[in-house]
């Protein structure tokens, strides 16, 4: 401030008018981070046959005192219900998409004509995020197309919404950790080979337009891979994975940062491998998280108690004030959205795939969650 001051009192012009530069782009950052909401979201996925309505879904996370939802698509009728709800809203723009709005403006003018402008204002919607895990499939021709095709797709989402005039709607993609080459010890972190071409260009847009990197990320995972091994993933125990803050601690050896939970050791991963490419001060957000309550008698770890654990203690980590951050990010916020609102039956794979939710069909607690992190819920 002091410079600010004698800035203002110099009879120079330029110097003065750098000075008031320098000040406005100062307090539109710190208004911008300041601005950034620290509420839980919801996962709200719908690939089930026994699932209750939405307009019933919207009463349930209003009842949960969910602050945000990802959609998986930009559904017209939950989007009408959210309307005039004190909800933040992150949509989707499909996979199969990608290409052609990154090739032609008009396509892109049209999906936001369609699923945002047909519902915004009075729907907070405040992410488009286009495609989802696109970098977890590059294995062919029209695979690896969609992912370079990306960040096109993204600038031309984000030249509509700009030529509309709206500023508080974020354009970002989440991404799985299946990107990452090594993620332990965190200050290791980088990204695959064949994945940096295309995370450098996704980077520069993202710090560009101050979004977020969006993560999914999954410690139950690492747990299970842990037990494959035969234990060999070190330091990692069911404790530090379920976010136990008393139970270990880790040093980073090169850093020198102490870790208190596996979740934390995994974003800084990414903070580590994005500063790597050159880009140190992108916002993270924490696009899908959870425990499974259930699975294969093989998959251990999955079940109520350890889900309870999990997510509570989530959301006591990312609903504090002040924010907790990471040891890489201390005190910063990570908007966080839980995975997921419903078990989805009709989903493939292992038992755990079909038991993420939150909520019974019948709109029951699968087990006991405060959203709001305020009060420890009851047993």
């Amino acid at each position: 401030m002091t410079f600010a001051f004698a800035s203002f009192r110099m009879q120079n012009h330029k110097l003065t008018k750098m000075a008031l530069v320098f000040l406005s782009f100062f307090f539109l950052v710190a208004s911008s981070r300041a601005a950034i909401s620290n509420r839980i979201g919801i996962n709200y996925g719908r690939l089930g046959n026994n699932l209750p309505s939405p307009a019933k879904s919207i009463e349930l996370l209003e009842s949960m005192n969910a602050g945000r939802v990802k959609l998986y698509d930009a559904d017209h009728e939950i989007l009408h219900l959210l309307s005039g709800k004190d909800i933040e809203v992150a949509i989707t723009v499909a996979n199969d998409e990608i290409s052609a709005i990154a090739a032609n403006q008009h396509l892109a003018d049209q999906w936001v004509y369609e699923h945002v402008l047909a519902h915004y204002p009075n729907t907070k919607i405040r992410f488009i995020l286009v495609g989802n895990e696109v970098f977890s499939s590059t294995n062919n021709v029209q695979d690896m197309q969609i992912a370079r095709d990306l960040v096109p797709a993204m600038r031309r989402i984000k030249n509509t919404i700009k030529a509309q005039g709206i500023r508080n709607i974020k354009v970002g993609t989440p991404l799985a950790m299946d990107m990452m080459e090594t993620t332990f010890p965190p200050s290791n972190g980088s990204f695959k080979p064949d994945i940096r071409e295309l995370m450098i260009p996704l980077l520069k847009y993202l710090n560009g337009t101050r979004s977020f990197v969006l993560v999914d990320v999954y410690p139950y995972f690492r747990v299970v891979r842990q037990v494959a091994r035969n234990n060999s993933d070190t330091g990692i125990d069911l404790g530090f994975a379920l976010l136990r803050t008393s139970n270990m601690t880790y040093t980073d050896p090169q850093s020198g940062l102490v870790y208190t939970d596996l979740l934390d050791q995994m974003l800084d991963s990414v903070v580590y491998a994005m500063a790597k490419l050159g880009y140190d001060d992108i916002m993270l957000a924490l696009a899908e998280t959870g425990w499974p309550h259930d699975g294969d008698v093989d998959e251990i770890g999955a079940n109520r108690e350890n889900a309870a654990e999990y997510n509570n203690n989530l959301i006591k980590k990312m609903a504090a004030v002040p924010s907790n951050g990471t040891p890489a990010r201390p005190g910063q916020i990570v908007p966080t959205f839980i995975f997921s609102m419903y078990d989805e039956n009709q989903k493939y794979g292992p038992a755990t795939e079909r038991h993420w939710g939150l909520m019974n069909p019948d709109g029951s607690a699968v087990y006991a969650v405060n959203i709001t992190g305020k009060v420890n819920p009851s047993d």
